[in-house]
């Protein structure tokens, strides 16, 4: 199945700082040669999952079959959304929940009081797990030696002035989300964003994912999202009884 992995490949290229693209292009991110780039774009391209205008390829909402497809079929967000949605009602502020997909965090359930972010968020969506509270309390599930790999791997880049990208100074921030079992982040992300984030566990007690309440740094400090946390560990302590 080598031709549909060399087309996962090309797929994997486009991102929202790449969303057009020539073959060259496809070819130096993904590894792929040259020819074998433009064998799996025109075959994208004749499917209906990339669009070409001559020289750029661009996909089309035709691929969005492929997440949707898996988030469908997972168990996780189906459980999780009457949860989340009941607990942004309560505390009135915006609630997700994430896994962890190698370096970054994805988006599978949403419940949004207001918007937090300049970009919208939505299941699907995707941020750097080394700055973001649902990334740290995943990352932090790991061995040491797995989430020194995973930040090695992420090139730590600043998005604001606030944000740890020095991977020792990570490190040690993972040390105290483990003691604590709660995850803080002041304007790491984006200026005037602040959130906090657990850990949903499963019967195991296995981190499978992790929930997070997000505020404007306006309207509430770092010290007052810890009484978010009841309510959130209430949820938390729902859903493991549900995932075996």
């Amino acid at each position: 199945m080598g031709g549909l992995a060399k087309g996962l490949a090309a797929i994997e290229t486009f991102t929202p700082e790449r969303p057009r693209q020539s073959i060259a292009e496809v070819s130096a991110t993904s590894g792929l040669d040259r020819a074998t780039a433009r064998r799996c774009l025109l075959t994208l391209a004749h499917l209906g999952y990339a669009d070409y205008d001559g020289k750029f390829f661009t996909l089309t909402p035709r691929i969005l079959r492929l997440g949707t497809a898996c988030l469908a079929t997972m168990p996780l967000p189906q459980m999780v959304q009457p949860l989340l949605d009941q607990l942004s009602d309560e505390l009135g502020e915006s609630s997700s929940v994430s896994i962890l997909d190698e370096t970054e965090i994805v988006y599978v359930a949403r419940a949004a009081q207001r918007k937090v972010m300049s970009i919208a968020l939505m299941p699907g969506s995707r941020l750097p797990a080394f700055c973001t509270s649902m990334g740290r309390v995943m990352l932090a599930a790991l061995t040491p030696e797995k989430a020194r790999a995973v930040l090695l791997a992420s090139s730590p880049a600043a998005r604001t002035p606030h944000t740890l990208t020095d991977p020792e100074a990570i490190m040690a921030a993972l040390v105290d989300v483990r003691t604590k079992g709660y995850a803080l982040i002041d304007q790491e992300v984006e200026l005037g964003l602040r959130s906090i984030a657990i850990p949903i566990l499963n019967a195991r007690g296995t981190t499978v994912a992790a929930m997070n309440i997000g505020v404007p740094a306006t309207q509430r400090s770092v010290e007052d999202l810890t009484s978010y946390l009841p309510a959130m560990r209430r949820i938390q302590r729902e859903l493991q009884s549900m995932l075996r």
